[in-house]
């Protein structure tokens, strides 16, 4: 009888431990495939900020009760901002903090919502950027989106939530730094 009042107590809580799962999640933004953009190294200021409203990056969904918000464990502008030199560094300009020309990133949306039910899940990622490049004379904006949907049986793992955001965060930034009119506007 003892014993299985200790198998059902130790039971109870793995169950009640495996259903909070993790507060946090890993974002790993890698340098995606980038073009030469330009012959001579040009110098470009860079600037990454965080313009969004909340810190969360995942949203667990489930119904009427409170959502479940999980935050990523280092800041984001922090991996993009480091992304995003590297980036434009190999595309062929030289971060320059004093140059003329000068970039904003500013990351507006960074955020996956989860909707789990008896037989699945669905998760709705979405990833918006923002660029304000200006030169000597102009000023260019341009926004970025990208969007992303999973769906499976079970639960939503954090692997294939991680996997997810950064598969977009790498695209919107191939799709930045390698954008012609934004690098025709820096070059002028």
């Amino acid at each position: 009888m003892k014993s299985l009042l200790l198998i059902l107590t130790t039971t109870l809580t793995m169950v009640g431990c495996a259903s909070q799962g993790p507060s946090h999640i890993a974002l790993n933004p890698e340098v995606p495939a980038i073009t030469v953009q330009t012959e001579t190294e040009l110098p470009v200021a860079l600037e990454t900020i965080d313009t969004r409203s909340a810190n969360f990056i995942v949203r667990f969904n489930d119904g009427d009760k409170a959502a479940r918000l999980v935050s990523p464990t280092e800041a984001p502008r922090v991996q993009m901002d480091q992304v995003f030199r590297q980036g434009f560094t190999q595309a062929g300009y030289r971060i320059d903090p004093s140059a003329v020309n000068h970039m904003q990133i500013q990351l507006e949306q960074l955020l996956t919502d989860v909707h789990e039910s008896t037989f699945g899940f669905e998760a709705n990622s979405q990833v918006i950027i923002n660029v304000i490049a200006k030169n000597a004379n102009q000023e260019l904006t341009k926004r970025y989106r990208a969007k992303g949907l999973l769906k499976g049986p079970l639960g939503a793992d954090f692997a294939t939530l991680e996997l997810e955001m950064n598969k977009l965060i790498g695209e919107l930034t191939r799709d930045i730094i390698n954008d012609p009119e934004l690098n025709q506007f820096i070059q002028q």
